[in-house]
C-alpha cells in the first residue's frame, strides 16, 4: 500500500522522548475532560517574544504593546527581563512610576536563579503599587545540566534554592513567586517534584497566596499526548497542590504548540503563557490568540476581546516589525476567504439560511463579524472559482442577481477570462465582465 522509500536523512542520530527521560505513568483522566472555561492567559511578548526579535522593541513599541494587552483584557502580563538590559529595566521602572498599570493587572518580571540578577530584578519593581510576580527560572533537563551548566542534580538544586531564598530575603511579602524548570518536558519528573516540594515550602504556598509552578515545553520533543501526561502527573502528585497555580509554556518546534496547550489544560493546567499570534524563539511560543479564539469557536468565552482583530494585528506587526502570515488562524488576511467553487457554493447556501441563532455556515468556523471582519472578502474569484461564488460576489456587492441559466453562462465567461489572465478577478472586474456580456446593470 505504501510505496514510499527510505530517505537519505540520518534519522538514526535521534531518539524519541522515552529514550531521553522517564515519562512517569499516570492515571490518565484528561482524554475524557472538556475545556469549559478559559485559563489565565499570560502574554510574554514583552519578554520572551521580545528576546526573539531581530530588532528588539524600543520603549515606545513596548509601551504600545503593553497598552494593547491591557485594553483587550489581559490581567497578568510578563513585562520584561530587567537584569538583561537597561531598556528592559527602564521599561519596568516606567510602569512603576506611571499610571499605565491598572489596579487589577499583575506584572511579572523574569530572572535567572543568580543572586546578582535577582537583586537587579527586585530593584526594578521596587515601589510597584499593584501585584507583582517574580519569575525565577533554571534549566533542569539533563543535557542542559551536563553541557550548559555543568552541575549535578544536587548542585543545581542548591543553586535554585539559594536563588529562591534570595528573592524571599529581598522581596518578602511584597511579591508573589513563580518558578520555571526550563525544559521541563525533558526533565526527570521526580527531580521536578523534589524542587517543587522545596520551593512551595520555602515560599509558603497557600490558596491565599499561591506559588506559580510553570512547566515549559521549551523544546517540543514529543506528541502532545505525552506533554499532557507529564502535566497530569504533576497535577496529581504536587505537594501543597491547593497552593500552586499550575502553568504551562509550550513552544512550537514540532508545530503542535496549540495542541500541547489545549491538552495541558485538560490535564490540569490553570495558566498558559504564550505570545499574541505566536512570536518567539525558533518556531515561536504558543499562540494565545489562536487558543482563545479556539475556545470562542466552541462556545466558551475566551475572556479576552478580539472583536477588532485587524486593529490588534496592526499593533502587533508594528511592535514586532514582522508581518503576520495570510493563512495564520483567525487573523490572517485569507482565513475567511474561499476561492474554490465547491467551498463558495456551500458558503453561499449557508449564508442564505443563516439566521440570528447558532452559527452554522459551512467552511467558516466562526462568524467573521465576531472579530470585526466584513463579508465582502469571504468569497473571491479566480480560475478555481465556480458559478455560485461569482453570483455571490455580484449580488452581495452590487445587488445583481443572476438567473440559474445566467450563472452557468456567465461562469464560463469568467473562467475564460481568469484562465487567460492567471489572476484573481475583483468585484469591479466581475461587474465590468457582466456588463460586457449582458449590458449595463443599471
Amino acid at each position: 500500500m505504501n510505496r514510499q522509500q527510505p530517505s537519505p536523512m540520518p534519522s538514526h542520530k535521534y531518539r524519541d522522548i522515552f529514550a531521553k527521560v522517564p515519562v512517569a505513568p499516570v492515571d490518565r483522566t484528561w482524554p475524557d475532560r472538556r475545556i469549559t472555561q478559559a485559563p489565565l492567559w499570560v502574554p510574554v511578548d514583552l519578554r520572551d517574544g521580545n528576546q526573539a526579535l531581530a530588532d528588539p522593541m524600543d520603549p515606545e513599541r513596548k509601551r504600545t504593546f503593553f497598552e494593547l494587552m491591557v485594553a483587550i483584557g489581559y490581567k497578568e502580563i510578563e513585562v520584561g527581563y530587567p537584569s538583561a538590559s537597561q531598556t528592559d529595566f527602564d521599561f519596568v521602572r516606567l510602569l512603576v512610576e506611571s499610571d499605565l498599570v491598572p489596579a487589577d493587572v499583575t506584572i511579572v518580571v523574569f530572572t535567572p536563579a543568580r543572586p546578582d540578577l535577582i537583586a537587579r530584578t527586585v530593584e526594578s519593581v521596587a515601589g510597584m503599587r499593584g501585584d507583582v510576580v517574580i519569575h525565577m527560572y533554571a534549566a533542569t533537563a539533563p543535557v542542559w545540566r551536563d553541557v550548559v551548566l555543568r552541575k549535578s542534580r544536587d548542585e543545581l538544586a542548591s543553586m535554585i534554592y539559594a536563588g529562591s531564598e534570595e528573592i524571599l530575603r529581598l522581596a518578602g511579602d511584597s511579591v508573589r513567586f513563580q518558578f520555571s524548570p526550563e525544559v521541563y518536558n525533558l526533565t526527570e519528573p521526580d527531580y521536578v517534584l523534589e524542587l517543587a516540594d522545596h520551593l512551595t515550602k520555602q515560599w509558603d504556598a497557600t490558596p491565599e497566596r499561591p506559588v506559580i509552578l510553570n512547566l515549559p515545553a521549551t523544546i517540543e520533543a514529543a506528541t502532545p499526548n505525552v506533554y499532557a501526561d507529564q502535566i497530569e502527573y504533576m497535577d496529581q502528585n504536587l505537594p501543597r497542590r491547593d497552593g500552586v497555580i499550575l502553568s504551562v509554556h509550550p513552544h512550537n518546534d514540532r508545530g503542535t504548540g496549540i495542541a500541547c496547550a489545549e491538552l495541558a489544560v485538560l490535564a490540569g493546567a490553570q495558566r498558559v503563557e504564550g505570545c499574541v499570534f505566536g512570536n518567539g524563539e525558533r518556531t515561536g511560543n504558543v499562540d494565545i490568540a489562536t487558543l482563545a479564539l479556539n475556545l470562542h469557536a466552541q462556545g466558551v468565552d475566551p475572556m479576552i476581546d478580539f472583536s477588532d482583530i485587524d486593529g490588534i494585528r496592526s499593533v502587533v506587526e508594528y511592535c514586532t516589525r514582522m508581518p503576520i502570515h495570510p493563512r495564520h488562524p483567525y487573523v490572517g488576511e485569507l482565513v475567511y476567504t474561499a476561492f474554490s467553487g465547491t467551498h463558495q457554493d456551500a458558503i453561499r447556501k449557508g449564508f442564505a439560511v443563516q439566521g440570528d441563532g447558532l452559527w452554522e455556515v459551512p467552511y467558516l468556523p466562526i462568524d467573521p463579524a465576531d472579530v470585526g471582519r466584513g463579508y465582502e472578502a469571504v468569497v473571491r474569484v479566480n480560475s478555481q472559482s465556480g458559478k455560485g461564488g461569482i453570483a455571490h460576489v455580484l449580488e452581495s456587492v452590487y445587488g445583481i442577481r443572476l438567473s440559474t441559466a445566467q450563472e452557468r453562462e456567465f461562469a464560463q465567461h469568467v473562467q475564460r477570462h481568469t484562465d487567460a489572465t492567471g489572476r484573481e478577478a475583483g468585484a469591479e472586474e466581475l461587474k465590468a465582465l457582466y456588463e460586457e456580456v449582458y449590458g449595463c446593470s443599471n
